[in-house]
């Protein structure tokens, strides 16, 4: 039996875009715009128009995820809902209305939410305008926005989020072509979008501060341990330019307002270093996060590149190559390997080398194709994969915990299915199963087991 603290925030994440659907907003984001250009990109050809039309269903998916055990949620604010006027700030008041609806619902069943201003939804005339986060102009009207959120829901809200995952924006949009703008090795414009990621981050910090709020604010951070194939030196420093350009690029900044020494170095020998002001050394410095949200799916094994690269602009993948590892177990619906202990290494690293900051897990969670096939006459999908999924991952981290690690909540992805980017729903990681059709939902296995879990704070040994 595996105790947590009486204090552990138990729940799920979701996000605007992934679940609200796309109804009374002034504003296309990114992703909207995508699938009215390129429908044939998502599965099944479904949208975010409607997703699980959270908008409509917010209180009675509160009421189900008490009956999963949630004493926490945490989702994002839309910037292309909350905001009418991207250059002033100036609030729509049908967004401010159902925002301020979802934060009494969700504090009338006793769920404390973590707000999110940004995930991954960049209102598209921004992109169209001004080249989106290549754009020094957008971490402004960024700031501009946060503080709008702040002045209207800061009371009301007292852990805030600045992004979510903000690798994914330069890594699937600027080099892997995968989200909209769906760009390829644009390694130099992804540098310059993960340093203004970054200050937009410090800066919207600045703001919360400012106001004189009395919660805490972060970011969240999706950390992908990379392992290197063996000890040989080359296969060495393929692993350690990973860690430093995937996952220190946002976490040094975020925790300690400097960049990575070694890694800015080579992207100055190769002329790709960002453009920055030198009020900005302040700005990070002064700015750091109270708190680290971490999301964490799978590992990443690295080798030194074999196979040499076509010419062209630089791109961090001539440093490295995936490789799969024998023997490794993976989830064949995502491709993704399934390695709990990376969980615990997580949570080490925090501890010794990030002065043992206080982080909990955002996301966790495991995708799995046509679900249906698992369900009961009663439509009760019988998930016990995921539950076992869990319990591995929950086992690690209590480890960590016991160990001294200073984590103080478990979030799992997702609470009900949602719709999530080119996926759409091919693959469902919610606790709650929603009938596209219909919106009606039905707790899962796993949902059940969760409020066994969350109400005792227990891990049973033998679950």
């Amino acid at each position: 039996m595996k105790q947590f603290p009486s204090t552990f925030l138990w729940g799920a994440a979701s996000s605007g875009p992934q679940s609200e659907g796309s109804f009374n907003k002034p504003h296309d984001s990114v992703m909207d715009a995508w699938f009215k250009k390129r429908p044939e990109d998502f599965f099944d050809r479904v949208g975010p128009d409607i997703a699980s039309d959270s908008y409509h269903h917010y209180d009675s998916d509160f009421e189900q995820m008490k009956e999963c055990g949630f004493n926490s949620y945490r989702t994002s604010i839309q910037w292309a809902r909350l905001i009418r006027n991207l250059e002033t700030g100036e609030a729509d008041e049908d967004g401010v209305q159902y925002y301020r609806n979802l934060i009494q619902s969700a504090k009338a069943h006793g769920i404390r939410l973590i707000i999110n201003l940004h995930h991954f939804d960049l209102p598209e005339e921004l992109l169209e305008t001004y080249g989106g986060w290549t754009n020094r102009h957008v971490v402004d009207l960024y700031v501009s926005y946060a503080k709008t959120a702040f002045e209207l829901f800061g009371k009301d809200v007292d852990l805030w989020t600045t992004f979510n995952e903000p690798m994914v924006i330069p890594e699937c949009g600027y080099l892997d072509g995968i989200h909209w703008p769906k760009y390829k090795q644009r390694g130099k414009d992804a540098v310059q979008i993960m340093y203004h990621l970054n200050l937009a981050s410090s800066l919207a910090i600045q703001e919360y501060r400012r106001q004189n709020h009395s919660g805490k604010i972060g970011i969240i951070l999706n950390l992908t341990p990379a392992y290197p194939r063996s000890n040989d030196p080359a296969d060495l420093q393929a692993s350690a330019f990973v860690e430093d350009f995937y996952n220190r690029f946002f976490l040094d900044p975020a925790v300690y307002g400097t960049f990575p020494r070694r890694l800015c170095s080579l992207l100055e020998e190769q002329g790709v270093l960002f453009s920055s002001s030198e009020s900005d050394t302040a700005v990070f410095k002064n700015n750091t996060v109270d708190f680290l949200g971490i999301n964490y799916y799978h590992p990443r094994r690295v080798k030194a590149r074999e196979t040499p690269l076509i010419k062209g602009e630089w791109t961090p993948a001539q440093y490295f190559e995936d490789y799969e590892k024998p023997g490794i177990r993976i989830n064949p619906y995502r491709g993704w390997e399934i390695y709990p202990e990376a969980l615990y290494e997580i949570a080490h690293t925090i501890q010794t080398e990030y002065g043992n900051l206080p982080w909990y897990v955002s996301e966790n969670g495991m995708g799995v194709e046509d679900e249906l096939r698992f369900a009961d006459e009663a439509g009760i999908i019988h998930d016990h994969y995921r539950i076992n999924f869990y319990n591995e991952h929950l086992a690690q981290l209590h480890r960590a915990i016991e160990e001294g690690s200073a984590c103080f909540g478990f979030h799992a992805w997702t609470s009900v299915d949602c719709w999530s980017w080119n996926n759409a729903y091919k693959n469902r990681y919610g606790f709650i199963s929603v009938d596209l059709k219909t919106q009606a939902r039905t707790i899962k296995d796993s949902g059940r087991w969760f409020h066994q879990l969350a109400t005792t704070g227990v891990l049973e040994d033998d679950s």
